[in-house]
């Protein structure tokens, strides 16, 4: 039997495998672990996380669409200032590798000071800065459409980082690549792509948009080829690791998505479908691998 090697590594942050379960869609373990022992994941990004607690959009806040979804949740979360001093210290005890805190903002300040809290988590190996969200006014996005504001939020993290800083980066612009090298410039250790895109559903009978914010942001397997597209243009431009996510759903997502040129992958919506879906993602790895002739993840990073 073939030996399988699906380690890769982040920064220097060493992974068993490659799936992370996405921010936003696993929140911090704990939901999942009647299905399942999560320590088989790579790592997890635990939800959206900012300076002061959010409620969150009025609701309705999730509409569902033909190969997909759209939420406008809008980050609702407890606050840095509770998420550490109670979901951190909760997940440590059902999880036992390091873990990539997912933090957003409205404003640089807010980013700041929720990365340097979050930065002395000893579990916390890596910090992701989702400048793309699409489901919040005055922030989020905002920051992530035009390359001066996404590198100046990087300098302002990084200033006050003691963890790897990855840029999640939002598929809502023209020109990826431009935001990407600007980030890369400003001093990123890595990035993620893509957040959602933008979308809306209109309620025939009501005659009116379904979710009460109007848009929000659409995530599944109709996404994935423009997921792709983008992770394979950003790794041909930079020079820093990426983690590809965007419609991954099957094992051989993940592979297709490593050969673009991610370093590691995040499955999203497919954990709101099937609960079990990382796991069984993992557990089909190894067959997918021999089925493609592949022994170690590792080499098959970007194809030409």
């Amino acid at each position: 039997m073939t030996e399988h090697d699906l380690r890769v590594s982040l920064s220097g942050v060493e992974l068993d495998n490659p799936v992370i379960p996405a921010s936003g869609t696993f929140g911090f373990g704990q939901e999942f672990t009647p299905y399942y022992d999560i320590n088989c994941l790579g790592s997890l990004s635990f939800k959206g996380t900012t300076a002061e607690a959010r409620f969150g959009n009025p609701t309705p806040r999730i509409a569902e669409c033909p190969a997909g979804m759209l939420n406008s949740v809008g980050l609702q979360n407890p606050g840095v200032r509770h998420v550490i001093a109670g979901e951190l210290p909760a997940l440590r005890k059902i999880f036992r590798k390091p873990i990539i805190a997912n933090i957003s903002g409205f404003s640089v300040q807010d980013y700041v000071e929720a990365a340097a809290l979050l930065s002395r988590e000893e579990q916390v190996a890596i910090l992701e800065i989702n400048i793309s969200c699409p489901n919040v006014r005055h922030g989020g996005m905002a920051f992530g459409t035009s390359p001066e504001a996404a590198a100046e939020i990087t300098r302002a993290v990084k200033k006050v980082a003691t963890r790897p800083v990855y840029m999640k980066l939002s598929p809502n612009v023209t020109d990826i690549v431009a935001i990407a090298r600007a980030c890369e410039e400003a001093g990123a250790d890595g990035l993620s792509l893509i957040n959602t895109l933008l979308g809306m559903r209109i309620d025939l009978k009501r005659r009116r948009p379904v979710l009460a914010n109007t848009m929000g942001g659409y995530s599944g397997p109709g996404i994935f080829p423009i997921a792709l597209r983008m992770v394979w243009q950003v790794t041909g431009a930079v020079s820093i690791p990426v983690i590809g996510m965007g419609g991954i759903t099957t094992a051989a997502d993940v592979i297709e998505m490593m050969m673009a040129g991610a370093s590691a992958v995040q499955v999203g919506a497919a954990n709101l479908i099937n609960p079990t879906a990382c796991r069984e993602i993992i557990d089909a790895l190894p067959a997918e691998m021999d089925r493609l002739g592949i022994r170690r993840l590792r080499d098959i990073q970007r194809v030409s």
